[in-house]
């Protein structure tokens, strides 16, 4: 099950980069997750094709150490990065190195005086989008409205960046195109819970 213990993530300890650098391989594409949590999403993925390389960044050093050696074990392309995304990710990989970015299900930091905490803000996407190859995509998917909603309106407020697939102000009206899915999808799924999802692309 995804572990949804909470973290501050303004907390000093998370402001200085101390986690390992994703490897790389050349030639190899790479998919990101960020706030990859078990990374289940991530093993589907590269099970189904291993000739890519994925990284799964996660502010839970715990996770990131049952991610990494669950890989090992299992010998995928599975790479888990502990990170605070938000201040490191740009440093992280090199320009148009990234075809897909995942955020899936970010955590809803529903508390008002923790709104500042959601993931997806303009500092975060400002980061990403270098690293997007130019025919690169963003799928960012939620179960919960409000957060969904909060992520579109950062999503269009950086609408000289990314292209909203299914119009500007649109919610991607299809099912998850990557055939594969987190535990919180699943979750959600099996207990005929609304999915709100958003296609974007690098401009």
């Amino acid at each position: 099950m995804r572990n949804r213990q909470h973290v501050n993530v303004h907390s000093i300890c998370f402001m200085e980069f101390s986690g390992e650098m994703p490897r790389l391989e050349e030639g190899k594409k790479v998919e990101l997750e960020i706030g990859c949590a078990d990374a289940q999403f991530l093993f589907e993925r590269a099970e189904r094709d291993p000739s890519r390389i994925y990284i799964g960044l996660e502010i839970r050093e715990p996770l990131v150490d049952a991610v990494n050696k669950k890989a090992k074990a299992l010998n995928l392309p599975v790479q888990a990065v502990f990170v605070h995304a938000g201040l490191h990710l740009s440093k992280l990989l090199p320009e148009q190195s990234v075809a897909q970015c995942f955020l899936n299900f970010p955590d809803p930091c529903f508390k008002r005086r923790h709104r500042d905490r959601r993931m997806i803000n303009e500092e975060l996407l400002e980061q990403l989008h270098p690293l997007m190859e130019k025919d690169g995509e963003v799928l960012m998917q939620s179960d919960v409205f409000d957060v969904a909603l909060d992520a579109m309106d950062t999503f269009e407020r950086c609408d000289e960046l990314y292209e909203n697939m299914a119009g500007p102000w649109s919610f991607w009206k299809g099912e998850n195109p990557y055939g594969v899915r987190s535990w919180r999808e699943m979750n959600c799924e099996e207990n005929d819970m609304p999915i709100w999802r958003m296609r974007y692309l690098p401009r």
